[in-house]
């Protein structure tokens, strides 16, 4: 019996990502959340963060929200901030970083302040 299943990362206009893989791990609103082959069907939002793929080769993805459903060995994940971490310009990552810590320090409740401090951390973590 396989230990695989099935990663789709879906933008609004594409296909980003579709693959078997053996591990997915994702930000989720609740905390990191590691899916494995046969995990319980879920759905959840994601959280800025990064999506780690682990299959032969180790994919990472920077995504700032988003849905995910598992179910029937299938993980979906429905985003339009998808970004490959291989691909991603040094330049780009400190533009959003400055934009990232002005959302920050001007945001008005609790959920924009809990959404900047992540996103800020993680653009931090990978510039």
């Amino acid at each position: 019996m396989s230990d695989k299943f099935t990663v789709e990362i879906i933008s609004p206009d594409q296909t980003i990502l579709k693959q078997e893989t053996n591990e997915v791990i994702i930000p989720s609103f609740e905390g990191q959340m590691g899916i494995l082959n046969n995990h319980i069907p879920l759905i959840t939002f994601l959280r800025p963060g990064i999506i780690t793929i682990k299959a032969e080769s180790e994919k990472k993805f920077y995504v700032e929200e988003g849905t995910v459903e598992f179910s029937n060995n299938n993980l979906l994940i429905l985003t339009s901030s998808s970004k490959n971490l291989a691909n991603f310009d040094k330049n780009k990552i400190n533009e959003m970083l400055q934009k990232a810590e002005t959302s920050l320090n001007t945001a008005s409740t609790d959920k924009d302040r809990y959404v900047a401090s992540y996103k800020f951390e993680t653009l931090k973590e990978i510039s």
